[in-house]
Parts: C-alpha cells; structure tokens; sequence
C-alpha cells in the first residue's frame, strides 16, 4: 500500500488531504526510508507520525452529539440511509465546519472507511446536497466503493426523487434535456446554457396538482450538481423553500399564510435501485416522504385561496 494511503486510513488522520499535508509538513518518518506519498511499504516497515498541536480536531469527528440517522440497509459492503434534511454528505472543501456530516456519522459507527482517489470523502458514493432527504448510499470497502461508482458513472443506477413546486407543469410528463454549466455570474450556482456544458436530462411527471402549487415526481438520467433543482426552474416551477434558484416568473413567490414551511428546499430522494457491489443482486431502497414535506402536502390538499 502507497504510504499516503496506508496514512489516510487511521483514525487520527481520515484522509488523503490530512495526510498529504502531514507529509508536506515532514510529520512523517519511515526508518530506512525517505517519506513520500507513493512509497510503497512492506508489512515489516514501521511508519511514525508526530500530529502537529491542533490536528486531532478534525471536522470529520466533532466534539457534538452524533445525529439521528434511519438506517434502510447493511451489509459487510454496504449501508443505505435515510439522510435528515439538513445533515451534509461530507466537510466543505475548506474544512472549517465542526458540524457533524453522513461521513463522520459513519466513521463514528463503522470506522475505517474507503476514500476514492484524491478526495478526503470516506464512504462516500454518492451526494444528496444538506437540505436534501432521502436514500443515499455509503460504501464500506473500497471494493464496494469502485462497484458502486462505477454504477452511478455507467449510469445504471435508477433515482427517483419526489418534490413540490410552485405552479403547475402544463403537461402531465416530460423530459427536459437542456445542458448544465457553472453560472458565470454566480459562482456557487449552476443554470442552463444553449451552448457548452454537460447534457443534462430529467424526466418529471405530476403526482398531485393543488392550486397553485404541485408535487412532482423527478427521476433524472444524468448526476449534475443541482439538476433537479436547475431544470425544474427552467421551466418555471421553481421548488418551494429554494433560495438559490427561483424562476424569473415566480421569483417573488411565498407560502400561503398559514402554510407549514419545511424551512429548506422541499426535494426528497425518494427511491434508489442499483446492483450490490458484491453479489451482483439488483436491490430497491425507498424512504418515505418525511414529515416536514408530508404535512406540507396535506395543507395544499385543503387549501382554498380566498375561503
């Protein structure tokens, strides 16, 4: 095993970003050897390492209680959650959060944990952004974790998401295929574009109809960052409690006085199915609506504007 590898994987670094900079720092000493991240070790070499004041504080394991996660499935390969709305897959990039995240939820019930190259995301396959709900996958090898990313790049992984969003889709079904491209003019958000960017498709069909509003079943073909979310304003029916993205013509758009407001943007990854990682099987997962969107639901079902 390479020696950043073999560092990534203890518990007091958690990751190749750690350990590169535990070795750019020449916190790393292998006896005989000189510490490079591609030295390849033998079973007989012993590795030391001198953290530096500060380093045990890592954002992967905050010093906070460890949040409540519904687990759906588990195996020696693999976990399946219901990921709570507003828990983040991993750390942002820069690493400052102390919030707890799904990765340091499952390092704190699995330990050690796979990593894909260049990235400090142990376990993670897959993102479901903060105020997103849902079925979200987390490998436990780094056999499982190839399988399955190799699924979601293959595009055989099947997702359906359900929303609710303001005004209501002309027609019953359709798919939108507009391409996704970072938005010049907002650096943190993406938008459509008709030149350039990454073919982007997701098909959508009406579940309910309210007035005013609608819930809309999403199963999008491609992964971009935000797809639903981007595509669904395209058309002009922005997703209640998005504040990132708004339609031009609804931009100005609220819950009705007395409306239950989820408080986040109501998107839920309602059902996943991909291949086991190991014995091939095809497997369904499937959360429920969670509480906060249901009783959403519920109250557009009985509102009446005006009465």
């Amino acid at each position: 095993m390479r020696l950043d590898a073999f560092l990534a994987r203890q518990p007091e670094v958690r990751g190749r970003t750690t350990a590169r900079r535990l070795l750019d720092q020449g916190c790393v000493t292998v006896p005989g050897q000189v510490a490079r991240p591609g030295l390849c070790l033998r079973p007989d070499m012993v590795v030391e390492v001198q953290l530096p004041p500060g380093a045990a504080e890592d954002p992967l394991a905050p010093a906070l209680p460890l949040p409540a996660v519904p687990v759906l499935y588990e195996d020696a390969w693999m976990c399946v959650i219901d990921k709570p709305p507003g828990l983040a897959a991993h750390p942002p990039e820069d690493r400052r959060s102390r919030a707890h995240t799904v990765a340091s939820w499952a390092l704190a019930r699995f330990g050690e944990l796979p990593t894909a190259p260049d990235t400090d995301r142990p376990g993670i396959v897959h993102r479901l952004d903060r105020d997103t709900s849902g079925v979200m996958v987390i490998a436990r090898t780094q056999a499982a974790l190839d399988a399955l990313r190799a699924q979601w790049r293959a595009r055989t992984v099947t997702k359906e998401y359900r929303c609710l969003v303001f005004g209501v889709p002309r027609f019953h079904s359709d798919w939108i295929e507009r391409p996704i491209a970072p938005d010049p003019r907002h650096p943190d958000r993406m938008t459509v574009v008709d030149d350039g960017g990454r073919e982007s498709q997701t098909y959508y069909e009406v579940v309910e109809r309210f007035d005013g509003f609608a819930d809309v079943r999403c199963r999008p073909h491609t992964g971009r960052t935000h797809q639903i979310r981007v595509h669904m304003t395209s058309i002009g029916h922005s997703l209640v409690g998005d504040r990132t993205y708004r339609s031009r013509s609804r931009q100005h758009e609220r819950l009705p006085a007395g409306a239950p407001d989820p408080g986040r943007q109501c998107l839920h990854a309602q059902r996943l199915e991909l291949q086991h990682p190991f014995t091939e099987e095809r497997l369904v997962f499937a959360a429920d609506l969670p509480a906060d969107l249901r009783a959403l639901r519920d109250w557009l079902r009985r509102y009446r504007p005006g009465r």
